[in-house]
C-alpha cells in the first residue's frame, strides 16, 4: 500500500474514531467499557494460546500447553479474567436496575431486557452447531471428535447460564457483603479436601465463586470502592491468599482447567481462584484512573467500544472460530501449532503466529452473527456505544444506599 493510501485509511480511522466519540456523552465512565473489552478479549486470548486440538489419525483430542509445560502457568494469570467480567457486571447490573426502579421501570420488564441482549446470540451458535453435529456424524466422522468439537463450542455457555442467574438474582445482590459467598466457598472447600467431603460440593462454588466479584460490583455501585486503599487491600490479601494457597495447600498454580489433572482451579472453582479473582477486581479497581485518561483518545476509545457492541458474539464464537481453522488448515496436512501436541516451546511460538488468523476466522463470524446480538448491528449500534455508566458521586451512592 503506498504512503497516500495509508494515510487515507488512517484518515478514515480518525473520522470514524471521531465520529463515535462525538456519539459518546460526556459523563460515560469509559474505564467500565474498557475492563468490560479487556476481560472479553483475555478470555478470548486465553482460549487460543492453550487449547490445542491434536489430529491422531481421524481424531481431534483436546491437550494444553499447561499439560506439558506446567512453568507457563502465569499465562493462566494473564488471560483467565473471568473475575473482572463478574466484577464489572455486577456494576452495570446494580446500576441498571437502581435506575429502572427509580424510573418506575418493573422488575420482570428490567430482567427480561437484560436476559434478552444475553441469549439472543445464543440461539445462532445452537442451531450451527446442531447442525454441524448432524452433519459430521452422517458424513462418519468419529463420534469422540465430534463430541470435543461440540464440547468446546458450547464451552462458553456454562458462563453465561452463571451470569444469568446472578443477574436474576441482582434484588437480592444488592447490598450482599462478598464476604459471605466467600466464607462459603472456603467451607465447601475445607470439607471436599480438608475433610474428605464428596467432590460433588464442589458445584456449589459454581454460583458461590462467581457471586464474590458480582457483589464486588455491586459495592462499586454504592461507592464503597472509590478509594485507592480499596483496590490495593484487594490486590495485596488476594495475591497474598492465593500464593499461600499455591505454595501450601496444594492448589494448582494454573487458573486454568489442564487436562490429566486431578485438581482444576476452574472446574468447578476453587479458593484459589476465588482469591485470584479477588487480586484482580484489586488491580482493575486501581486501573480506573489511568483507563479514563487513556479512553480519551479517540482511536482508543472507538475500539473499545466496538468490542463493547459485539462483546457476545466475541465470546461465543471465539471457539468456533479457532475449530474452523483446525479444521480447514487439516486439509494441508498436520501442521506445527495447529494440529501437533503442545510439548514444547516452539509450539507455543508456532501458536502466536497463529493467533492472527484465529482473529480473521472470527471477524468472519462476527461479520455472519453479529445481527442476532441486540444492537450489535445496523442502526441499533449507536444506542449501545452511546449508553452511559457514569462515575457515582456522592450523591448517587448514597440513592443507591437506599436501592
Amino acid at each position: 500500500m503506498t504512503d497516500i493510501g495509508v494515510r487515507a485509511v488512517r484518515q478514515e480511522v480518525r473520522r470514524g474514531a471521531d465520529h463515535i466519540g462525538a456519539a459518546t456523552p460526556p459523563g460515560r465512565d469509559r474505564a467500565v467499557d474498557a475492563l468490560r473489552a479487556a476481560a472479553v478479549l483475555g478470555v478470548v486470548l486465553g482460549h487460543w494460546l492453550v487449547t490445542a486440538l491434536v489430529s491422531d489419525g481421524r481424531t481431534l483430542r483436546t491437550a494444553s500447553p499447561l499439560q506439558h509445560m506446567p512453568w507457563l502457568a502465569p499465562i493462566s494469570w494473564m488471560f483467565q479474567t473471568l473475575a473482572v467480567f463478574f466484577l464489572v457486571g455486577g456494576h452495570v447490573a446494580t446500576r441498571g436496575y437502581a435506575s429502572a426502579r427509580a424510573r418506575g421501570v418493573p422488575y420482570h420488564q428490567w430482567l427480561t431486557g437484560r436476559l434478552t441482549r444475553l441469549f439472543k446470540p445464543v440461539a445462532a451458535v445452537l442451531g450451527l452447531w446442531t447442525v454441524a453435529a448432524l452433519a459430521l456424524l452422517l458424513s462418519g466422522a468419529e463420534f469422540g471428535t465430534v463430541r470435543t468439537l461440540v464440547k468446546l463450542a458450547l464451552s462458553p455457555l456454562w458462563f453465561l447460564l452463571v451470569f444469568a442467574g446472578l443477574t436474576a438474582a441482582t434484588p437480592l445482590l444488592t447490598r450482599l457483603n462478598p464476604l459471605w459467598p466467600l466464607a462459603v466457598v472456603l467451607h465447601v472447600d475445607l470439607l471436599r479436601f480438608g475433610l474428605g467431603g464428596p467432590s460433588w460440593l464442589g458445584w456449589v462454588n459454581v454460583a458461590a465463586a462467581w457471586t464474590v466479584p458480582y457483589t464486588l460490583g455491586a459495592a462499586w455501585t454504592r461507592g464503597e470502592l472509590e478509594r485507592r486503599r480499596a483496590g490495593w487491600v484487594l490486590l495485596g490479601t488476594g495475591g497474598a491468599a492465593t500464593a499461600a494457597l499455591v505454595a501450601w495447600a496444594g492448589y494448582p498454580a494454573s487458573m486454568v482447567g489442564v487436562p490429566g489433572e486431578g485438581m482444576s482451579n476452574l472446574d468447578p472453582p476453587s479458593l484459589a481462584v476465588v482469591t485470584f479473582g479477588l487480586a484482580q477486581c484489586g488491580l482493575a479497581l486501581l486501573l480506573r484512573e489511568r483507563l479514563r485518561h487513556t479512553m480519551r483518545r479517540p482511536v482508543a476509545w472507538a475500539a473499545v467500544a466496538l468490542v463493547n457492541l459485539s462483546a457476545m458474539t466475541v465470546f461465543l464464537w471465539h471457539q468456533t472460530a479457532l475449530m474452523a481453522t483446525t479444521a480447514t488448515g487439516l486439509l494441508a496436512g498436520r501442521l506445527p501449532g495447529l494440529h501437533t501436541p503442545p510439548d514444547g516451546l516452539g509450539w507455543v511460538g508456532v501458536r502466536l503466529l497463529w493467533l492472527p488468523v484465529f482473529a480473521l476466522a472470527l471477524a468472519v463470524c462476527w461479520a455472519a452473527f453479529r445481527s442476532f446480538e441486540p444492537n450489535g448491528g445496523g442502526r441499533g449500534r449507536r444506542a449501545r456505544v452511546v449508553r452511559s455508566h457514569r462515575p457515582p458521586d456522592r450523591g448517587t451512592a448514597a440513592k443507591a444506599r437506599h436501592v
